[in-house]
C-alpha cells in the first residue's frame, strides 16, 4: 500500500541575504527582504518527491505556517512535485513569536487529521537554527524519529535510514509511521521547471487557522534581545616573511629583542611567588611533581615535562 507524506516548508530570509537586526533589538528586519524556502526543507521536499517517483508515496502534502506570503513557498513545493498544500494562516505579529513547540503542535495535529505515514522535515531552519521541530513533533505523535538523515529507504512497514553522527555513519531501522529530519547530504537541491511552476498555480492550497485544529500558539519563550555578532579583525596580507614578523611585532604577538618574554595571559594566582615579588618563578617542583604532568597548568620552568606553558617573566 502506498504511503502518504507531509513535508514542512518554512519561508525564511534568503541564504544569500545578510541579516540586519531591528533597532529595537528583538528581531531581524524582514520587510523588503528577499525570502525563499529554507534549504533543509528544500531537501526534504525533494526526498519526498523521489519516494513518490519510486511509487513508495501516493501523496505529498506541503505545509507552511505564517502570513499570506508563505503561499509562495508552498507553490514552490508544489512545483517541485508535491500534490497539495496546507497554509497555516496567521498574522505576521503572531508568526514572529511562533516557536518550534507551537509549530510541532500544528504539524502533529495535521498529521493525525490527514492520516500521514511519514513526516519529512528539514533538520533545522537557517534563521533560528533551533533543530527542535522534528524531535518535538515525534514526541507529540509518539512516533519513532530519524534525525540527521543522509540516506532513506522505505518499504511497506518500516524505514531504514543512514544518520550522520560525530563518529561517522549510523544505520537504523524504524517502524512506520515515523518523523524524519533531512540533513544536507540527503540529496542534491532541485529546481522547479517552468512547466511545473505553471502547473503548480492550479494546485490546491488549503488555508487553515490554528484554532481550526484546536491548537494554542501562544509562545512560551520571550526574546529578550538580539545582537549582531562582533566584527572580525580585517585580514592583512603581507608579501614577505620580514613584513609578517613586523606586523606580528606591531600587534604584540611577537616580542621585540631585549624585552623579557611575558605571556599576554596573566599567570594563575596559585602559581605566583608571593615570597619573592618582582622575580621570575623557576620552581621545577610544581611541574615535575607526580600530580602535575597530567594537568594543564601555568609555570615558568623551561624544562617543564608536564603540560604546562613555560614562560619567563616577572609577576
Amino acid at each position: 500500500m502506498a504511503l502518504r507524506a507531509m513535508v514542512g516548508v518554512k519561508r525564511v530570509i534568503d541564504y544569500a541575504v545578510k541579516f540586519r537586526v531591528k533597532p529595537d533589538k528583538i528581531g531581524v528586519v524582514t520587510d523588503g527582504v528577499k525570502h525563499s524556502m529554507n534549504p533543509f526543507c528544500d531537501i526534504a521536499v525533494k526526498e519526498a518527491v523521489w519516494l513518490k517517483e519510486k511509487i513508495v508515496l501516493c501523496e505529498i502534502i506541503a505545509v507552511s505556517c505564517g502570513p499570506q506570503q508563505c503561499q509562495e513557498t508552498i507553490r514552490t513545493a508544489l512545483a517541485m512535485g508535491s500534490n497539495r498544500g496546507i497554509h497555516m494562516n496567521m498574522p505576521a505579529k503572531d508568526y514572529e513569536h511562533l516557536g518550534p513547540f507551537q509549530v510541532s503542535k500544528i504539524i502533529a495535529a495535521l498529521a493525525k487529521k490527514e492520516n500521514i505515514n511519514l513526516v519529512l522535515l528539514g533538520k533545522q531552519a537557517i534563521d533560528d537554527d533551533c533543530n527542535q521541530t522534528g524531535q518535538i513533533t515525534a514526541a507529540l505523535l509518539d512516533w519513532p524519529q530519524g534525525t540527521f538523515a543522509s540516506e532513506v529507504t522505505v518499504d511497506r512497514e518500516s524505514l531504514t535510514m543512514v544518520r550522520e553522527v560525530d563518529g561517522g555513519l549510523e544505520t537504523i531501522k524504524v517502524k512506520l509511521p515515523v518523523v524524519v529530519n533531512a540533513d544536507m547530504r540527503l540529496n542534491e537541491p532541485q529546481y522547479a521547471t517552468l512547466p511545473n511552476i505553471m502547473k503548480a498555480k492550479k494546485k490546491k492550497i488549503e488555508s487553515v487557522k490554528p484554532s481550526d485544529l484546536g491548537v494554542n500558539i501562544s509562545s512560551r519563550i520571550q526574546i529578550l534581545s538580539m545582537e549582531d555578532p562582533p566584527q572580525r579583525q580585517a585580514v592583512v596580507k603581507v608579501e614577505t616573511v620580514k613584513n609578517l614578523v613586523s606586523k606580528l611585532k606591531e600587534s604584540g604577538h611577537v616580542q621585540r629583542p631585549g624585552m623579557a618574554a611575558v605571556d599576554l595571559v596573566p599567570p594563575t594566582p596559585r602559581w605566583q611567588d608571593v615570597t619573592a615579588p618582582g622575580k621570575a618563578v623557576l620552581n621545577p617542583q610544581w611541574c615535575l611533581s607526580p600530580a602535575m604532568p597530567a594537568t594543564d597548568h601555568d609555570c615558568t620552568n623551561l624544562q617543564c615535562q608536564g603540560r604546562g606553558k613555560p614562560r619567563i617573566g616577572t609577576f
